[in-house]
């Protein structure tokens, strides 16, 4: 994990010069877009229609605590009465779906989670690899570092599903999620860095697997549901565009039909 500013200079989509594009799970026509109301039937509100009357930093630690004064347009006309509201200020940050398409498994990692110390299960949380990003750094970068420092994997390729905010009502933090391809054959152990008092553990999770967790409320954040959701729509495209899934599966189908001749 790494702190710096905001930054918006690369959302480009993936799977460059990868073998394994493919349109079949390419992004959605309405990722990046300006939005254009097809369904709703009101114009649409914007930043021009709020008044920041005042902002001031009410703490200052690793992240920001922002007091903001201000007054908006109302849906029926006219504006709202001038309000006060608390928002925590935090740098955007990346998240990664690291996946195995040969081995159809996940990697996830567990780690202690300050904000979950009072769950009444336990405050060590299953999640995908995540990081905020460094200045200077694309979205991109970002995936692949944390991948490296979270869970020891190199990323194949990648693919970006969404950029979404966890919790408007009070934090300005915007999550971009990608899907990257891993090979995690001798992946596992325990990572992260020393200096930012990290102590992950790294687990290889098949899909089935990883599914039951989450109907279970053992992944009980929204990067897994959005990321695992995604996934259980595309995992047939990922696999049958994977050389070493393809293989894979060949294999195993050459060993049974030798096994049914033996039987024979």
């Amino acid at each position: 994990m790494a702190s710096s500013p905001k930054n918006d200079s690369d959302q480009s989509p993936c799977f460059q010069n990868s073998s394994l594009q493919s349109s079949s799970f390419r992004n959605p026509s309405f990722q990046n877009a300006p939005f254009r109301s097809t369904v709703l039937s009101v114009p649409q509100l914007t930043r021009d229609d709020v008044e920041l009357l005042k902002r001031e930093t009410l703490y200052q630690g690793f992240f920001r605590l922002e007091g903001l004064a201000l007054r908006h347009r109302l849906f029926e006309g006219g504006w709202s009465e001038p309000m006060r509201r608390e928002v925590h200020s935090r740098f955007d940050a990346v998240g990664v779906l690291l996946y195995d398409p040969a081995r159809d498994s996940l990697v996830l990692i567990e780690q202690f989670r300050a904000g979950a110390v009072d769950d009444p299960v336990t405050p060590w949380k299953l999640e995908f690899v995540a990081g905020l990003v460094e200045e200077g750094e694309s979205l991109e970068d970002v995936a692949r570092r944390e991948a490296w420092e979270e869970a020891g994997c190199k990323v194949a390729a990648l693919t970006k599903l969404h950029t979404y905010y966890p919790s408007p009502g009070a934090c300005n933090e915007q999550v971009t999620l990608f899907c990257g391809l891993v090979d995690t054959q001798g992946i596992g152990g325990i990572h992260g860095l020393d200096e930012e008092h990290e102590d992950i553990r790294v687990h290889i999770v098949p899909f089935a697997n990883a599914w039951e967790l989450l109907e279970q409320g053992r992944l009980d954040n929204a990067m897994c549901l959005i990321g695992l959701h995604w996934l259980n729509s595309q995992r047939a495209s990922l696999r049958a565009a994977s050389p070493r899934a393809l293989a894979k599966n060949e294999t195993t189908q050459s060993e049974t039909m030798q096994s049914e001749t033996s039987e024979e």
